[in-house]
């Protein structure tokens, strides 16, 4: 069954079925004493593409240190050490 119209009132105590129909793309009127005061959309999501480029150029602005993995190994592990103690493996 499609919810085509919902009240004020049955926004809090339908609001899985709301959820539902936006989710599916459908639109909903939303309705307040006896009359049609919106409408209720799906927001569409446009994801951005990944851009490596970019990526590169933020990542060269931060100015991070070059590690080598066995560097990177040790200060795991020192990490690992001082928030958990020697209990680990």
């Amino acid at each position: 069954m499609s919810m085509q119209i919902i009240t004020t009132t049955q926004l809090r105590t339908k609001s899985k079925e709301l959820v539902k129909e936006l989710q599916e793309g459908r639109s909903v009127n939303l309705i307040h004493r006896s009359k049609i005061v919106g409408e209720i959309r799906p927001k569409i999501y446009d994801p951005k593409p990944f851009d490596p480029d970019k990526i590169a150029q933020i990542a060269g602005r931060l100015n991070l240190p070059k590690l080598s993995y066995k560097e990177r190994e040790k200060r795991y592990r020192a990490h690992l050490m001082k928030k958990y103690g020697k209990g680990i493996s």
